[in-house]
């Protein structure tokens, strides 16, 4: 029989953990709403929409969208944003395809050598995101938007402009098509990233700091917060998430690139605001981001399906992020 002690703790985790579910059901909004009316009426539009194929195309291609968002959030959440992103992810498929072309029959080899390059170029350009924000002071904006030019013009000049061709069969086979545990490797990493940092953001002090450094950064620093140390963390983690992706992405279009996520950094932060991540810091969760990711892939895929021309889509896709902004903002002034 439990003790008056065991049964009031326990009460209090219970209440704890609603409070979280109702925090992140407040942070959502209407998003599941949305994501439930936008279902319904493709169904309705296009019988070809709802089918088993078609949803699981729109989750395979949400998946890697959904893992850049998680790395976009971990940058929002401090008060920034990286538009860099992209052109990371491209220079990361061109020197992934240039790596495997030196080993086409060690697939050992190759595989641990371009796992380890891509996540060592993409983790270098947000550590130096993170340098020149934390340490110099430089406004996101700024430097990710310098960083991004500078980036794609790598990409350009070391692929001379044209993608990596003749990738050994081994690489989409085990990083694309291959499974772990029975669930393909690209969804397993997906799931992985998502437990990894939903326990770092909400369990360990660094997702505090960062929350804290977001909300108000100077007083996280009067508080002892080491504000500097932790933005460039932020920055940097990003980066590693940003060239799991990049490999992975690679390993889906079977080349190198350079030209490849060109998207990904509109796109991570109008998912990341639309799943009630503040553009202003020190608010949000991944799950919003993810679910975010998800409603922006399923408009396109019902766009397409459509018929409604690429170009008319930037143009909806763009609206979406300004239209989420504006929630945001208002949002804050009812607070």
């Amino acid at each position: 029989m439990s003790t008056p002690r065991e049964v009031a703790t326990g009460r209090y985790v219970a209440l704890g953990r609603l409070r979280w579910v109702r925090g992140v059901i407040d942070q959502l909004g209407l998003l599941p709403v949305l994501l439930i009316g936008l279902l319904l009426f493709f169904s309705i539009a296009s019988p070809n929409f709802f089918t088993r194929t078609n949803l699981s195309t729109i989750l395979t291609q949400a998946l890697f969208l959904i893992i850049v968002s998680v790395a976009q959030t971990l940058v929002l959440l401090t008060g920034g944003f990286d538009l860099s992103m992209g052109s990371s992810i491209a220079l990361v498929s061109i020197v992934v395809g240039l790596q495997l072309l030196d080993h086409p029959d060690a697939p050992l080899t190759g595989l641990v050598i371009a796992t380890l390059a891509a996540i060592a170029v993409a983790t270098g350009i947000g550590a130096l995101n993170g340098l020149f924000v934390s340490v110099f002071r430089v406004p996101p904006f700024i430097v990710t938007l310098a960083m991004m030019t500078a980036v794609s013009g790598v990409a350009l000049k070391v692929s001379r402009g044209v993608p990596v061709f003749g990738l050994p069969g081994y690489f989409s086979s085990t990083l694309y098509t291959g499974k772990v545990l029975g669930i393909p490797v690209p969804w397993f990493v997906m799931v992985l990233v998502l437990l990894v940092m939903y326990l770092l953001l909400h369990w360990t002090r660094f997702g505090r700091y960062w929350y804290a450094i977001g909300s108000n950064a100077e007083a996280a620093r009067l508080s002892g917060i080491a504000v500097r140390f932790y933005l460039f963390l932020a920055y940097a983690i990003a980066g590693v998430l940003v060239g799991v992706t990049g490999l992975l992405l690679t390993a889906r279009v079977g080349s190198g690139e350079p030209t490849l996520g060109a998207s990904f950094p509109l796109e991570s932060i109008a998912a990341a605001v639309l799943g009630g991540v503040s553009i202003r810091g020190g608010e949000g969760n991944i799950f919003g981001a993810a679910l975010g990711a998800v409603f922006l892939v399923m408009l396109r895929n019902g766009m397409d399906i459509m018929g409604i021309s690429t170009y008319t889509q930037l143009i909806i896709t763009g609206a979406l992020l300004v239209v989420a902004v504006i929630i945001d903002n208002w949002v804050h002034r009812e607070r």
